[in-house]
């Protein structure tokens, strides 16, 4: 009775440790926030453009400037002697700028481009989820191809091993064997095929997280896919060339080019500073005369541009160009999140059709098998019809399972290309993993 409850326990840890070693769309997604090169050089360049607003604060405060000196010098007046000077001396100086419209405009700027690195760092992490489906459900896909080979595969060698039999009693001919080898190697090759292609998704799925995970969690059998929410495309479409990342981000840019022009124009304004020092500044020589010299002061500095060869003007033009530029890719951005949208709501809802007529046509398919195998006992039908509705069945299984993660996949895609794409759809798709 011991010995007996000890298999049932190691049974059920070895089980446990199964199902640990299986990891889900979700695990995989928190590796690759980790591991992933190109999330991670995005994160690293939204870091460096925070620091820019600090950067550009500081053209508007004070600045405080410290200098020293020390010299020391020696004269050689022949009869008359020698004489050394000794010189000490420091000064403090503050700057704090009252007008500087060009600095204001620069500070402005770096808050808009933090709202653009923002964006841009959201559609990041967009790419990252979509990058992260796409090759999740590569994997496996190749890996229900090739379990649907096997199957195949294990199936026509019954159906080989059959012909064979009835061959040799005298109740088939030859080319009832003949069909099932040929349809056998031809499915042997195929799962080699299917097999390599595992190993090159899984390679894949390496230069995301850099590793490969032992074993992957797979949609459940009876799974249910949804249909996008709202059904209308044109409210998906609206949400896209509003709130589309994208599209947020151009508009940042847009906004950035007309402060550009502000700028520009701010070439032509005077600026003032106030200024106030205080230092310093000791002489004396070898027989210890001296002097020394100590004048604060404070006082405001005026600068007004005249002339500068005319690049104030050509930097004009220069930014009228490139906010039309940014104006024009805004339009752009909006009109490729349009047709981006349009594009996966369409396939998303073709792709929820197609699964559902693939699900019928396996279950004919399946019908249409037993059907034939049963016409091949009684004589009615030749091995080839059981062969051709074996392969119909794995095929129609393989052309379901990729139909059921493309549709997947566009359904994040819609959700991405509107600016909604987050990690709880994420968590939303995982809950359709599982046995």
């Amino acid at each position: 009775m011991r010995k007996r409850n000890w298999m049932v326990v190691t049974m059920i840890a070895w089980a446990g440790a199964s199902q640990v070693m299986a990891e889900d769309l979700l695990s995989v997604y928190q590796d690759a926030l980790v591991n992933d090169a190109e999330f991670t050089a995005a994160r690293a360049q939204f870091a460096s453009i925070l620091e820019r607003v600090p950067q550009s604060r500081a053209a508007l405060l004070p600045s405080v400037t410290l200098n020293a000196t020390s010299i020391q010098n020696h004269n050689d007046r022949g009869t008359s002697g020698n004489q050394q000077n000794y010189g000490t001396g420091y000064s403090v100086r503050l700057s704090q700028p009252l007008f500087r419209w060009d600095s204001k405009i620069t500070y402005d700027q770096t808050k808009t481009l933090v709202r653009q690195a923002e964006a841009e760092l959201e559609l990041a992490r967009q790419d990252l989820i979509l990058r992260v489906s796409q090759v999740y459900f590569d994997v496996l896909l190749a890996g229900d191809t090739l379990a649907t080979l096997e199957t195949e595969k294990k199936a026509i060698a019954e159906e080989l091993a059959a012909a064979t039999r009835r061959f040799e009693v005298g109740t088939a001919n030859i080319t009832d064997v003949r069909d099932s080898k040929a349809r056998f190697d031809l499915v042997k090759a195929q799962a080699i095929a299917a097999s390599n292609e595992v190993d090159a998704k899984q390679e894949e799925l390496r230069t995301i997280t850099n590793r490969v995970p032992e074993k992957l969690v797979t949609l459940k059998n009876a799974v249910q896919l949804l249909g996008p929410t709202p059904a209308k495309m044109d409210d998906w479409v609206d949400s896209a060339v509003r709130d589309g990342f994208a599209v947020i981000a151009k508009q940042a840019a847009l906004d950035i080019a007309d402060l550009e022009t502000d700028k520009a124009q701010a070439g032509h304004y005077p600026t003032l500073n106030l200024t106030a020092s205080v230092g310093d500044n000791t002489a004396k020589n070898n027989n210890g005369a001296g002097t020394g010299v100590n004048e604060p002061s404070v006082g405001v500095e005026f600068s007004m541009p005249i002339f500068s060869g005319g690049a104030t003007i050509a930097r004009q033009r220069e930014t009228t160009h490139l906010l039309e530029k940014a104006g024009a890719e805004l339009d752009s951005a909006r009109r490729n999140g349009a047709l981006g949208t349009r594009q996966a709501f369409l396939k998303a809802t073709s792709g929820l059709a197609q699964v559902a007529a693939l699900q019928e046509a396996l279950e004919s398919a399946k019908t249409a098998l037993a059907a034939n195998r049963r016409g091949l006992e009684l004589g009615v039908l030749a091995n080839i019809d059981v062969l051709n509705a074996q392969k119909q069945v794995s095929q129609t299984e393989r052309d379901l399972a990729r139909a059921r993660y493309e549709t997947l996949l566009a359904l994040l895609k819609l959700k991405a290309a509107s600016g909604r794409l987050g990690e709880s759809d994420v968590v939303e798709v995982n809950a359709l993993l599982g046995a």
